[in-house]
């Protein structure tokens, strides 16, 4: 993606998922001339049992290149765990969250969307 130097937007987002499971799931699907500043993402267990959560990117959306941000967080049974340090996305790249079961963990992500289509 090249720098922008035309004008575009920035909108404030969010995005949830509702019963995360155990496997990948995209938090956030980038777009070509998009770029994305993660403000906080909030995971809460909702069904009485500790877990552990994972958050990744998948750069470029390529299927082999995944970062791990956050990996084998622990939350307790009816717990939240609240990742707030920022990181930025660009283009394609994919914000994907898991857990390692089948649970009831609530996800909820906001951010900022610079668009410069």
């Amino acid at each position: 993606m090249a720098i922008p130097s035309g004008s575009g937007s920035e909108v404030l987002r969010r995005v949830s998922i509702h019963a995360l499971t155990d496997s990948s799931q995209i938090l956030i699907n980038g777009v070509a001339d998009h770029i994305y500043t993660i403000l906080s993402v909030i995971f809460c267990e909702q069904s009485g049992g500790a877990e552990q959560v994972y958050m990744q990117v998948d750069i470029s959306a390529a299927g082999s290149n995944f970062i791990f941000l956050l990996e084998k967080q622990d939350i307790p049974a009816d717990g939240t765990f609240v990742w707030s340090d920022r990181f930025v996305m660009m283009g394609t790249d994919e914000l994907q969250v898991f857990t390692e079961s089948a649970t009831d963990i609530d996800v909820y992500c906001t951010y900022i969307d610079q668009d410069w289509t």
